[in-house]
């Protein structure tokens, strides 16, 4: 978790986000979490009633900082995406638990933060009569699955994950669009992909607003992402991403990043945020939690 630290310190260094439009989140509440998950799931979470099976799934014991964290990585995108229909783009330094599905969290996910803020999106932006057509584009190495199970039968969201064939997780979902990679895939192939599933992300669904998950774990050097993206291909998947958003506005999440060089880490997803920045038609809002506060 040191990477959500030293990302932080980062994007102030760069000059990317100035310090003072750093904000930390506050915790996704329990009406918001019922948008995409089970009431009984819920529960279980707050009261620490999660059986064993279900902690080993999520990969981590219960605990009352787990929750705190949890609960601040959703409420972070919450923020980012209603910061982003005003400023055209917005960051949470955290977020991406794309692996949690509605009724049980996995792969070190809890609540699904995109699938939450999704569905809060629609329902704010509706209350005002305007379109609320949701892309999300998942560049986490990882599957979406969580992500694609919760939005299977919803036709207003579309799903696009682009992902390691033989990487967790190991059974997929289905999402509206899979783009399936090989081990060892590097820049040029991936780049290719990406922009062929683009046209088809923006030419078939048109959505309103976009939540782009940059998981920083295709990087050639992550112990676990088993792709060969370099740090300017990985640079250059999220400016090729935030193009084809024109005046869309995006909320941006970082996702995974495994990689024993924790500083490279940092760097990617700096990288990104600077991406973002050069999107935003203002300053760019970023919500960020810290370790620091004990969640």
């Amino acid at each position: 978790m040191a990477k959500y630290r030293k990302l932080r310190d980062l994007v102030v260094a760069d000059g990317s986000v100035p310090v003072e439009d750093l904000a930390e989140p506050c915790p996704a509440t329990r009406e918001q979490l019922a948008q995409a998950h089970t009431v009984e799931y819920i529960d279980a979470v707050f009261e620490g009633t999660l059986g064993p099976d279900h902690q080993r799934r999520i990969g981590f014991p219960w605990s009352p900082g787990m929750v705190e964290r949890a609960r601040r990585s959703v409420g972070g995108t919450i923020e980012a995406a209603r910061a982003a229909l005003v400023e055209g783009a917005a960051v949470n330094l955290a977020g991406g638990t794309h692996h949690a599905f509605n009724d049980h969290g996995e792969g070190y996910c809890v609540f699904n933060d995109i699938a939450v803020a999704a569905r809060t999106i629609q329902a704010e932006v509706r209350l005002r009569g305007d379109s609320a057509r949701i892309g999300i584009i998942d560049c986490d190495v990882h599957q979406g699955n969580g992500t694609a199970a919760i939005f299977r039968s919803d036709p207003s969201v579309f799903t696009f994950s682009i992902h390691g064939a033989k990487n967790f997780p190991f059974r997929k979902e289905i999402s509206d669009l899979d783009v399936v990679l090989e081990d060892g895939t590097k820049d040029d192939e991936y780049l290719a992909r990406l922009e062929q599933a683009l046209d088809t992300v923006f030419s078939q669904h048109r959505p309103d607003f976009v939540f782009y998950l940059a998981g920083a774990d295709a990087y050639e050097g992550d112990r676990l992402g088993r792709l060969s993206l370099s740090v300017d291909g990985m640079r250059e998947r999220d400016r090729r991403v935030l193009r084809r958003c024109g005046a869309l506005p995006v909320a941006v999440v970082m996702g995974g990043g495994y990689c024993p060089d924790i500083d490279m880490i940092a760097r990617i997803h700096a990288n990104t945020v600077a991406e973002a920045q050069t999107h935003s038609r203002g300053r760019l809002s970023t919500g960020h939690w810290l370790l620091e506060t004990g969640y």
